[in-house]
């Protein structure tokens, strides 16, 4: 059983990371993420292929290097303290960024994040953050809309000032289960691409789940998470391939989606993405043809006047 009296030793001394094995870093953080994710010290050991000794050493070397405990134990169970708790998400992302930084599937453009995934059998999932300027330049109206009416609203989506984008937009709620769909717009991106009746039926379902693993899962949150914390806006352009029917043929598909940190009647948070067509490739890394491989029809059509 887990010593609790070694889970809260902070006296020893820190070792800088310039002092440390960093691989025996990265093996500590998977030691204390994957026992924050059982809370159960032999089903962890199990997951690592490690031994009980090893786990208890990395979680005790973390707590002596952060200087606080990060699990306790009671009744045999295992609890993250409240240090623990705030320093497990930053963990998994950066467990998560590092192993996509060896594969070359994320990096950083001029400061903005981009990811990129192949799985070798045809499909391929490309995310550049895009300057929010780009709103303004784009031939998008939908955007520069969005956002004059956003402010205006205060960011309040049950607001007059938003009526007017809801049929263009999707709403997403966070919830124990994940990022879970409320509201289709008619007028979406999301239903000139399935239709509007495969539209409506993602109402209650959570967002879609992509083949890959996920760390890759894990960063294509941070965007969402990002506007969540900060009530704010993100632009990202996204090129894949998706059907656009569960037996049509995969087809090309670029967009760029904005997403903007809203607010219900009762202050809980709401997600507001709209999605357009762009006129142009924004990442080096994709060819620019690709945009005129993509249907004509899939675009939103949506006028500020």
């Amino acid at each position: 059983m887990f010593d609790h009296t070694v889970s809260t030793r902070v006296n020893a001394p820190v070792k800088s990371l310039a002092e440390m094995n960093q691989p025996l870093l990265f093996e500590m953080m998977r030691s204390f993420t994957t026992l924050a994710k059982t809370l159960n010290l032999s089903h962890a050991v199990v997951e690592l292929n490690s031994t009980r000794q090893t786990v208890r050493r990395h979680i005790s070397q973390l707590e002596d290097m952060r200087g606080a405990p990060l699990f306790t134990v009671v009744n045999r169970r295992y609890e993250l303290t409240p240090e623990g708790e705030a320093a497990l998400p930053t963990a998994q992302n950066l467990l998560g960024q590092g192993q996509l930084w060896l594969q070359g599937q994320i990096a950083d453009v001029e400061g903005l994040m981009g990811m990129s995934y192949d799985d070798g059998a045809g499909w391929h999932y490309h995310q550049q953050q895009q300057p929010i300027s780009v709103a303004w330049k784009s031939s998008s109206a939908l955007f520069r809309t969005a956002i004059r009416q956003w402010s205006l609203a205060q960011g309040a989506l049950e607001c007059e000032e938003m009526q007017n984008i809801r049929a263009h937009a999707l709403v997403y709620r966070d919830t124990i289960a994940g990022w879970i769909c409320t509201e289709v717009g008619e007028s979406s991106f999301y239903s000139t691409w399935y239709g509007w009746a495969a539209a409506r039926s993602s109402v209650g379902r959570s967002l879609d789940t992509f083949p890959f693993g996920p760390d890759l899962a894990r960063v294509m949150d941070v965007p969402l998470r990002e506007v969540e914390k900060t009530r704010g806006m993100r632009l990202d352009q996204v090129v894949t391939r998706n059907r656009r029917s569960p037996d049509g043929p995969m087809e090309s598909l670029v967009f760029e989606r904005l997403l903007l940190g809203c607010h219900m009647p009762d202050d809980s948070f709401a997600l507001l993405v709209l999605v357009d067509r762009p006129d142009a490739i924004r990442m080096a890394s994709v060819d620019a043809s690709v945009l005129e491989t993509m249907p004509e029809d899939a675009r939103v059509n949506f006028s500020d006047n």
